[in-house]
């Protein structure tokens, strides 16, 4: 924990060493830092609003009104439920909730292993694929609950066949 407080620190400070003390800079350093950081930790917004001396819960107003903020790590992998209009008469929803129980977490949250993050998207253009689930840029048509546990059975061999492959070249 340490480690990663004092690498927010480190990397929010360089952000911050390139922009004027305005207000109006807000937006683009809070771009930057979260560009170089992944997401806008706590610690990022509490540094960011003391540089530009304007109140704490301003930042985060900004970073929760504007949804390209993320105040979550992203994780390894990205899962993205479309709620689109097609998606949504198809159960999208449903397929929400079944990622939701899979993962142990919210949507907008990320597992503690920081391997899976979890969002919603309006729409993803591939309608008659309903409902769709994106996971890692990659459109997977007809995510019903069942099909979550394949995608996830499939990310587990992937992952033990790695650590095999780790264990015999060592």
């Amino acid at each position: 924990m340490a480690e990663e407080a004092e690498k927010i620190r480190r990397e929010t400070g360089r952000v911050l060493g390139r922009f004027s003390r305005k207000r109006g800079n807000l937006i683009p350093i809070l771009q930057k830092v979260q560009h170089r950081l992944g997401y806008l930790p706590r610690e990022a917004m509490l540094e960011i609003a003391r540089f530009l001396d304007i109140p704490e819960i301003e930042v985060y107003g900004v970073v929760t009104f504007y949804n390209q903020f993320r105040r979550n790590p992203p994780g390894k992998h990205s899962i993205r439920v479309c709620l689109g209009t097609a998606c949504h008469m198809k159960g999208g929803y449903i397929t929400l909730d079944a990622w939701k129980r899979r993962l142990n977490i919210g949507q907008g949250e990320t597992t503690a292993d920081r391997e899976f993050d979890l969002d919603t998207v309006a729409c993803v253009g591939c309608c008659t694929m309903a409902p769709v689930t994106v996971v890692d840029d990659k459109p997977q048509a007809n995510v019903e609950p069942t099909r979550v546990d394949g995608i996830l059975l499939a990310f587990e061999r992937e992952r033990e066949k790695k650590h095999k492959e780790n264990r015999e070249s060592s």
